[in-house]
């Protein structure tokens, strides 16, 4: 991916962003005969126009013009959907965010919301039109001089569909560690992460964290009603534990290592890696 912004490329107010992406991943595609895997690739080029109110409110407002590919490699077949299919998309994209985060090297404290309202036009019906809207609220707070406490919590609903290419999805890297990569799919969701950090160890550039935490939510499924969101069957509960490598010079240069164990019926557990904070 190349990604370039300027915020305030016109103005103290206006500004331009420009992405491009070419991502290729394994995805399942859940069908009532079982799980078929198929290799996913997103080619994407995104325009957005920024602006910024004050150094606390902005809003983004662009298109991005995509094109997905999906071919078949293993599992169950259903004769409703391709095996192999291409097909051209149009997103029309609005983000406001409120941003009160005050940073010290490692620490967060503050409160921060992003509305993220997205519209997307598929070119053939195997992929349906859809709206998709979430709403994040992070909430953050400095206890003592080496603690921290995080919280996110993500309410979201799309177009309610009853496609096996749902937009909300379970999975370790997005919202609940341990549980798998993208082992659901859904049309609304409830998540909410919770931790606490802190910081054991520190020299001039350097931090290590260790940090407690419990991610826990719940989905509509597609097609379904919003009675989904109480039931057993779609909740997710998970704590566990983890470990922060920091660069405290270079801003979110962060290593990540966390381990989550599911406490809900049928759950998992496993390691998750990667890079900046987990939200």
């Amino acid at each position: 991916g190349i990604n370039f912004g300027a915020p305030f490329l016109i103005n103290s107010h206006i500004g331009l962003a420009v992405n491009f992406q070419d991502l290729t991943t394994r995805e399942p595609v859940f069908l009532d005969e079982g799980v078929a895997d198929y290799k996913y690739n997103n080619t994407s080029f995104e325009v957005l126009g920024l602006y910024s109110f004050n150094l606390r409110h902005s809003l983004e407002v662009g298109l991005t013009l995509f094109n997905e590919d999906y071919t078949y490699l293993e599992g169950a077949t259903n004769p409703n959907i391709p095996q192999d299919f291409n097909i051209d998309k149009i997103l029309y994209k609005g983000i406001y965010n409120y941003d009160g985060l005050d940073y010290y090297y490692q620490y967060v404290d503050g409160f921060k919301n992003t509305l993220n309202f997205q519209y997307v036009i598929s070119s053939e019906a195997t992929l349906p039109d859809f709206l998709i809207g979430w709403n994040d609220i992070q909430y953050y707070k400095r206890i003592g001089k080496k603690g921290n406490w995080a919280s996110r919590l993500r309410l979201g609903l799309a177009s309610n569909k009853d496609s096996p290419f749902a937009p909300f999805s379970v999975d370790n890297n997005l919202n609940i560690r341990g549980v798998g990569n993208i082992i659901d799919r859904g049309t609304g969701a409830i998540v909410l992460n919770t931790e606490y950090r802190h910081t054991v160890y520190e020299k001039k550039w350097f931090g290590l964290q260790l940090n407690g935490f419990i991610d826990a939510g719940t989905w509509r499924n597609p097609g379904g009603d919003f009675g989904d969101f109480g039931d057993d069957q779609n909740l997710r509960v998970y704590p566990g534990v983890g470990l922060r490598f920091i660069h405290k010079r270079i801003f979110n240069a962060i290593f990540r290592i966390d381990y989550g164990y599911g406490i809900t019926p049928n759950a998992t557990n496993g390691f998750v890696f990667g890079i900046g904070q987990y939200f």
